[in-house]
């Protein structure tokens, strides 16, 4: 059994409360790899399934998850990242299988998907298909862009990760894809201790250098929607009122969008109480409940 995390000094109490309600941690195979996931909740509520960007991992919702309580939360960490496997290449559609994969390990009918910058992408590929098998299809700030922003922002990332004799200075030189100036200290912190893992010599990031490659555009993507779909748009984030527009009217149907104020492309990071509330919202009105 996991141990809750420790609490981050200057941490505000919600915060400790949230991280103290620690996940059970979970495996499922899927076309030969192992991947990990965290839940929380009632096995018996409606489902919802978190699905992190780009070398990002499923902890990056350890205090963001335990406050949706109306429903059963699965994070999942995609192939490549995280405590799952590593494979030799990635698509979109292999990854959409592993979130269907996780929500039917924990027995999760017809689950709302949420997922954020690339997760998004992941999402709604797992929403065309795989729609039936999904409730509702939600993204956070994934842009219409030829390649997700992790990707086409990573700059050259090397193929291969440092080693740090010491944790908090890998810590301490955490950086997110792309980067955001404006974070909480306490959940930075947190989110990046969770990207380390054990290597020869010391520490390095759990994330597969070459998981980056070949993606559709959302444009080809929206128009094949066939599940409800909503975007939460972050105010400082890389999806503009314009965009938003143009996504909307790429959907069948339209798009739900909502607005949230102050946020950068990460809002977990920054705006994590605002997110909750807006997820809360819609979980409760959408769809059909």
């Amino acid at each position: 059994m996991s141990r809750p995390a420790a609490p981050d000094a200057g941490a505000p109490a919600w915060f400790d409360r949230a991280l103290a309600r620690a996940p059970e941690h979970r495996d499922v195979e899927v076309a030969g790899a192992r991947v990990h996931y965290r839940a929380w909740g009632d096995g018996d509520a409606p489902g919802l399934v978190l699905v992190h960007g780009g070398a990002a991992h499923s902890g990056w919702w350890d205090h963001v998850a335990p406050l949706l309580g109306s429903h059963r939360v699965v994070a999942v960490d995609l192939s490549g990242h995280g405590d799952s496997s590593w494979r030799p290449e990635y698509t979109m559609s292999l990854w959409a299988r592993e979130v269907l994969a996780v929500a039917a390990a924990e027995g999760l009918d017809r689950p709302v998907v949420l997922g954020h910058s690339m997760g998004g992408w992941v999402t709604l590929t797992a929403a065309v298909e795989h729609g039936p098998a999904l409730a509702g299809a939600a993204v956070i700030d994934s842009p219409l862009a030829a390649r997700p922003p992790e990707e086409s922002r990573a700059g050259g990332i090397a193929r291969t990760h440092r080693v740090y004799a010491d944790p908090g200075e890998a810590v301490v030189r955490f950086r997110t894809l792309p980067p955001q100036e404006e974070y909480l200290p306490y959940v930075m912190a947190h989110v990046a201790r969770g990207s380390l893992r054990r290597a020869e010599g010391g520490w390095t990031w759990k994330f597969d250098p070459g998981f980056f490659g070949p993606r559709p555009d959302l444009r080809d993507v929206l128009p094949r929607l066939a599940t409800p779909a909503a975007l939460f748009r972050c105010e400082r984030g890389l999806v503009g009122p314009g965009m938003a527009a143009e996504m909307a009217g790429l959907a069948p149907g339209g798009l739900t969008v909502v607005d949230l104020p102050e946020a950068g492309h990460h809002p977990m990071l920054d705006q994590p109480l605002a997110l909750v509330t807006a997820v809360r919202t819609l979980l409760a009105l959408w769809p059909g409940r």
